[in-house]
């Protein structure tokens, strides 16, 4: 059984939300959200309160224990890119591409 949680147009490019996700693969909860907390990087408040969702979906929806949950799957893709332009010397453009994340969490269950 697992409980998966999403978070989607997270306005945070997907290469800085890698590496927080690359840190709580494989943790239990606990340790995850402890990593989290104590992790100085702008992906983590989201990451966070990702996390608390998976959790509660896995004790509300399939009745899991969450003591005994562990972060089996993380990933990170990209969402849409919003395009802006910024103006440059001798009338030139500068593109400025803002981009943005879909998170997904994946709970599972110690046997």
């Amino acid at each position: 059984m697992e409980a998966k949680a999403y978070l989607r147009n997270v306005r945070i490019a997907p290469r800085k939300v890698q590496i927080v996700l690359n840190l709580i693969r494989g943790k239990d909860t606990a340790t995850a959200m402890a990593v989290l907390k104590h992790t100085p990087k702008a992906a983590c408040e989201d990451l966070e309160k990702l996390l608390k969702s998976a959790i509660a979906n896995a004790d509300h929806n399939f009745s899991m224990d969450t003591d005994n949950l562990y972060v089996a799957e993380c990933f990170v893709c990209p969402g849409p890119i919003m395009k802006r332009i910024r103006p440059g010397p001798h009338g030139r453009a500068y593109h400025v591409y803002k981009r943005t994340s879909h998170i997904t969490l994946v709970l599972k269950e110690k046997e």
